[in-house]
């Protein structure tokens, strides 16, 4: 017989009633029955009933131990009782009884409870990982992720791509985030960085002839954490295609995620390839305030501004007048709702940080509300009835300049339709935004940026670089999106040298800081580069989705905390002088707080 066991703890069943075995696992919950002690052994696979009773050795030594103790049983099978009979196990209609049992480790007091989902604080779950990830949602997460990785590779595979693995040290790149820096024992004073994603060497790729490349690669961005966003490094399916426009990258890709999704939906329903929308970035902010808008959501933004141009509604009237836009986000049938619902709105966008959020209530076709009353009723019913509302359907308002607007009318689409429950969330709806503007204009540093990836084709290329404004010019970026969330970033790329000079110099670097700062691309275009294409789409977002999950340190298996720290490791963690010498660095204590 095996040295630990015969089975694993799913495998036994009625047809093995009467045979000997040996299982091997943690005990996962004790039941004392006055004398007869039911142990839930529990492994990897799943678990199993033993029994242990006063004629069984094993009962005293089994009675002492703690739960997650790991213990290796020899027993015979038997068959449960009608009535014992548990139909949520797969092995639930037999168990075994214990003749003997080795401890192979025992257990201490536990920090936290294994059995059982209950809510335990983060620090703890952290700092003792190895039992968290024991649990059964947890587990069963990281094993779906597993199984969602293999099935998109074998899609990639299945349509013609070859998985390529990009160095992980390389040089500092600025791609939007801070870099991970690497100190060179050898080269004193330099430093390599962490790929923050594979870009420049996936177009590299493309320009030595390789065709099509994919890569489930890790990548390392020192950014602040947040619920859809680990500290430190992520996950994502790096994609590039030669000789492509974007709609074939779209056309390729939709049935590799679409088919991904159908495999783990559960039976809940996914835009099928071939048929996810394509909403251009200015319509997405417009219509849902957003450039990641979740489609299950029933609820579209429309202007107005023009119904307040001249209005008994000063405020409004003032703002539109000063160049500010009015926004409104329809909330159905509230005639029922008082109209604390509307002032609870109002509230809610004054803790987030806006200026408010004016309504108009409607029950039975009249209206309430001082909007309406100072702008009058002849006038509302004609805004009504453009909108295509009601007579029981109340109206929020968002007022102020563009951007801030469409802000609010984007958190207030979404906030109304949770409060009204009118999110599907039985369904996984894909959608595309496309033609994002290639640059921005920055603020605080006053002056022209790049709004998303640097290494796009402007729409028009050369020609609407030298000739049309620079905050007018599209670009051949691309968004793919899932339920609110971004799932997936690309473009056709930037190829030819002289206009990937004249992109940058706009920013305000110079044909030398391109050689200098993306020297190895710059060039390898000097010697024949063929239009290519690509994307990357976050593996870790797209399990967070298909696990139900809220954080994705719920699909993630050692994930740090909020501070981006290693509770499990200790990381980070203070060097050694030694080596702190070894690499030519001195450490700067930063300013003592007063």
């Amino acid at each position: 017989m095996h040295a630990y066991r015969t089975h694993n703890c799913e495998q036994l069943g009625e047809a093995n009633v009467g045979e000997s075995v040996r299982l091997s696992g943690w005990i996962h919950r004790k039941r004392d029955h006055g004398g007869v002690l039911f142990v839930d052994l529990r492994d990897h696979y799943g678990m199993t009933q033993i029994v242990a009773d006063e004629d069984s050795p094993a009962l005293e030594l089994l009675d002492s131990l703690r739960p997650e103790s790991v213990i290796t049983i020899d027993g015979e099978v038997k068959a449960r009782s009608t009535e014992t009979v548990n139909s949520n196990l797969s092995t639930g209609a037999i168990e075994v009884f214990a003749r003997d049992v080795k401890v192979q480790s025992a257990a201490a007091e536990l920090p936290m409870p294994v059995a059982g989902e209950q809510e335990y604080p983060e620090d703890i779950r952290l700092r003792y990982r190895f039992l968290d990830l024991r649990r059964e949602t947890l587990h069963a997460n990281i094993m779906k992720r597993t199984q969602i990785v293999a099935d998109i590779r074998q899609r990639m595979n299945a349509v013609g791509f070859n998985e390529f693995s990009t160095p992980i040290l390389t040089a500092s790149s600025p791609e939007g985030a801070r870099d991970f820096l690497v100190p060179s024992r050898i080269h004193a004073g330099k430093f390599y960085a962490l790929p923050q994603a594979p870009q420049q060497y996936k177009q590299l790729l493309m320009v030595a002839g390789f065709d099509r490349y994919f890569q489930i690669a890790p990548c390392f961005r020192d950014e602040d954490p947040r619920a859809d966003r680990l500290p430190g490094e992520f996950y994502q399916l790096d994609v590039e295609m030669s000789f492509v426009t974007q709609e074939e990258v779209w056309d390729t890709i939709e049935p590799v995620i679409a088919g991904t999704f159908e495999a783990f939906a559960e039976g809940r329903h996914v835009t099928p390839a071939g048929e996810f929308p394509r909403i251009p970035y200015a319509e997405a902010i417009l219509k849902y305030g957003t450039d990641k808008p979740d489609l299950r959501n029933p609820l579209i933004i429309s202007d107005v501004t023009s119904h307040f141009e001249k209005s008994g509604f000063g405020l409004f009237e003032k703002i539109v007048g000063g160049g500010g836009v009015v926004r409104v986000v329809a909330a159905p049938n509230t005639h029922e709702k008082s109209r604390k619902f509307f002032d609870d709105m109002n509230d809610w966008a004054r803790k987030e940080g806006f200026a408010g959020l004016g309504y108009v209530t409607r029950k039975g076709g009249e209206f309430g509300g001082p909007i309406a009353k100072n702008h009058g009723p002849d006038c509302m019913a004609e805004l009504y009835a453009e909108l295509g509302l009601g007579e029981n359907d109340g109206l929020l308002f968002a007022a102020g300049k563009e951007a801030d607007a469409a802000k609010l009318a984007g958190a207030a689409r979404i906030r109304v339709a949770e409060q009204l429950d009118l999110i599907d969330t039985s369904r996984f709806e894909l959608v595309w935004i496309i033609d994002f503007p290639f640059y921005e204009y920055d603020e605080e540093a006053k002056k022209v940026d790049f709004s998303h990836n640097p290494f796009s084709m402007p729409q028009g290329e050369l020609d609407a670089l030298e000739n049309q404004d620079p905050l007018e010019i599209l670009a051949y970026q691309y968004d793919l999106v899932c339920n609110g969330y971004e799932i997936a970033s690309g473009s056709v790329r930037n190829h030819k040298p002289e206009t990937m000079v004249k992109a940058f110099e706009i920013v305000g670097l110079s044909k030398q800081d391109v050689e200098d700062q993306f020297g190895g691309m710059y060039r390898a275009f000097q010697y024949g580069a063929p239009p290519h294409g690509g994307m990357a789409a976050g593996v870790d977002r797209i399990v967070m989705l298909l696990c139900d999950a809220v954080n994705l340190r719920e699909i993630t298996l050692f994930p740090m905390n909020q501070k981006a720290e290693d509770l499990l490791m200790g990381a980070p963690t203070p060097a050694e002088p030694k080596q702190l010498r070894e690499l030519h660095l001195r450490i700067v204590e930063p300013p003592k707080e007063e």
